[in-house]
């Protein structure tokens, strides 16, 4: 199926909202938690950690930025309360946010948290009237977005040594 590019809707043209994904519509068990970072910050940066730091190697100074501060953030929590999938929505600009920080446990992926944690950011993001989502795929990981729907813009790029490419979601279509 060919998705449109994001582009913000005409004035009064009808906002459709649609699934972000053809997958079933599954929860993975646990509880969702949305907020700042205040909020759910510890939660989220154990597993930033352990996925970014400890599994991908990314220096601990590289992971944390000014953006945590004034981000949505999410965090999947198993019924023990574990953190085990977490991230953000950036500030929106002119109806354009970014999401980023996507990360889930090795042990947990492919059982529907990561699909857990966009489709609730992706839900903040059509509530507070955003009408597309970007964000910076790691190249290996493009599939799973391209299965919620999103598809790539320009070429790729070196991220913190990490092959990405920017993917977006074209809320309005």
């Amino acid at each position: 199926m060919q998705r449109k590019p994001c582009v913000k809707p005409s004035s009064g043209q009808a906002e459709r909202v649609r699934m972000t994904s053809d997958l079933p519509c599954l929860q993975p068990r646990g509880t969702l938690r949305i907020g700042s970072w205040s909020d759910v910050g510890t939660a989220a940066g154990v597993v930033r950690v352990a996925v970014f730091v400890h599994e991908q190697g990314i220096p601990a100074e590289l992971e944390w930025d000014e953006y945590d501060d004034v981000s949505v953030h999410v965090v999947l929590f198993t019924p023990d309360q574990s953190p085990v999938a977490t991230a953000r929505l950036l500030p929106s600009q002119a109806g354009v946010s970014l999401m980023g920080r996507v990360a889930v446990l090795q042990a947990l992926r492919g059982q529907l948290a990561g699909v857990a944690v966009m489709n609730a950011l992706l839900q903040e993001a059509r509530r507070r009237g955003d009408h597309c989502v970007k964000l910076h795929a790691q190249q290996a990981a493009q599939g799973f977005y391209a299965k919620l729907g999103f598809v790539v813009e320009g070429e790729p790029f070196d991220e913190v040594g990490i092959a990405h490419v920017t993917m977006a979601l074209n809320l309005s279509a």
